[in-house]
């Protein structure tokens, strides 16, 4: 009788190759996790405390529209966005720009005045205060959270459940993984109605 030996099929991976691609597909969660921790915390804190708190008067207001294509070719989705113009006063008197523009949330008449801050040598934006600066960071922190809890588990084992301390692990990232939904969920209703 004779017996044919042959290697495995290359493309067949062991359970180590598995493994390794899974802590590494975790190690890149993490990293995903704190780019998002960064841009939280300079989108939300960081960029209010140092924006120009003023006042726009506003000279007029537009709505712009734009269509774009959505996957059937058929049908295109209208979106509008409110722009007002006229002149930002700082609040402390040392800003003063006639030509500002900021996306607005409804279309106001001649006269009216609107609580914005200056963020950038021609960028403005509605004034939400510290409760929106920091909503906004808590949303980056609680989907940060998420990325971090999953990327965790799969750096430590792989993405693959074997064992007690698997499973005590598996448990806590996913108890992480909620409070990561609840609290996205949470700060993003704040950001809305602020």
């Amino acid at each position: 009788m004779t017996q044919v030996q042959g290697n495995a099929a290359p493309d067949s991976a062991g359970p180590g190759d598995r493994t390794s691609l899974g802590r590494l597909i975790g190690a890149g969660l993490i990293l995903v996790g704190l780019v998002l921790l960064a841009l939280g915390a300079y989108l939300g804190p960081y960029t209010y405390a140092t924006a120009t708190p003023g006042k726009l008067t506003v000279d007029t207001c537009t709505v712009d529209y734009k269509y774009r294509s959505s996957t059937s070719s058929s049908s295109r989705k209208k979106t509008k966005t409110r722009w007002c113009y006229g002149t930002f006063t700082s609040t402390d008197g040392s800003v003063k720009d006639l030509n500002a523009e900021l996306k607005s949330d409804a279309l106001h008449q001649r006269g009216y005045v609107i609580e914005a801050i200056k963020t950038g040598d021609t960028s403005y934006k509605l004034d939400h205060g510290w409760v929106g600066a920091i909503a906004v960071g808590c949303a980056w922190f609680f989907g940060a959270l998420i990325s971090l809890a999953i990327g965790t588990f799969g750096a430590v084992t792989g993405f693959i459940s074997g064992g007690a301390s698997a499973q005590g692990l598996f448990r806590t990232c996913l108890v992480l993984v909620g409070v990561g939904v609840v609290g996205l969920v949470v700060s993003l209703l704040v950001v809305f109605f602020v």
